[in-house]
């Protein structure tokens, strides 16, 4: 036994000393986007609820969520969800046991930003088309 415990056990390293990487970000952003959805999915059994409820509660609910912030936050949502969904489809492909090779880790982790951005978009051009909007 040593005269200390601590003279004895490494030291952690602490978050600090970490060379921030994309992967590291996307893993963080990821596990954010998935709260976002917990509590997004309140937005969604609310509207039901608001549905089922008849004519008045929905006006209530389609006045939030037609408004300058209930846009904002419908397409975080949005985002959110699609963000979300790329990352899971990249961890299934690390699952497979393919793809570790680490210029495809970094393209893969481009790929999903710039892919949950564009989809996020397209999602939201297709659906103001569809409302005659744009």
């Amino acid at each position: 036994m040593a005269d200390s415990p601590s003279a004895s056990r490494p030291l952690s390293p602490h978050l600090g000393i970490y060379r921030k990487m994309l992967t590291m970000m996307m893993s963080i952003v990821h596990r954010i986007t998935g709260a976002a959805l917990y509590f997004g999915t309140l937005l969604l059994a609310w509207w039901l609820i608001a549905a089922a409820s008849g004519a008045e509660a929905y006006d209530v609910f389609s006045a939030h969520a037609g408004s300058w912030y209930g846009r904002i936050v419908l397409f975080g949502y949005t985002w959110a969800l699609i963000h979300h969904m790329l990352g899971g489809l990249r961890h299934l492909v690390w699952d497979m046991g393919k793809g570790f090779d680490l210029r495809l880790v970094e393209w893969m982790a481009r790929g999903t930003v710039a892919g949950s951005v564009i989809l996020t978009v397209v999602v939201w051009v297709i659906a103001y088309q569809m409302m005659g909007a744009l």
